[in-house]
């Protein structure tokens, strides 16, 4: 049996614009509306106000990034092998 992505929010569209195509949207959709980090106080409190506009809860911090996240998954890649990296050293 195939194993096939969940659509989460994007099952709001019913039968239309495709399978493929709102699995897409339902990844972005996702990244974009979760919590994210702090790049100030290091909290999981960010979230997005409007497109590139974002917002932390804890140290209230307004700033910009990137449309549908905070950063980069690549640098967000590059980081976390850089902290496993510092606590095997």
């Amino acid at each position: 049996m195939v194993v096939r992505k969940k659509l989460g929010s994007a099952k709001r569209f019913g039968a239309r614009y495709g399978r493929t195509l709102k699995e897409r949207f339902a990844v972005v959709e996702k990244e974009q509306r979760k919590r994210h980090k702090c790049p100030y106080c290091n909290a999981i409190q960010v979230r997005r106000i409007a497109v590139g506009i974002w917002h932390c809860k804890k140290c209230d911090a307004k700033f910009a990034g990137k449309a549908y996240s905070v950063r980069e998954k690549i640098a967000a890649k590059e980081e976390a092998e850089a902290e496993k990296g510092e606590a095997v050293a």
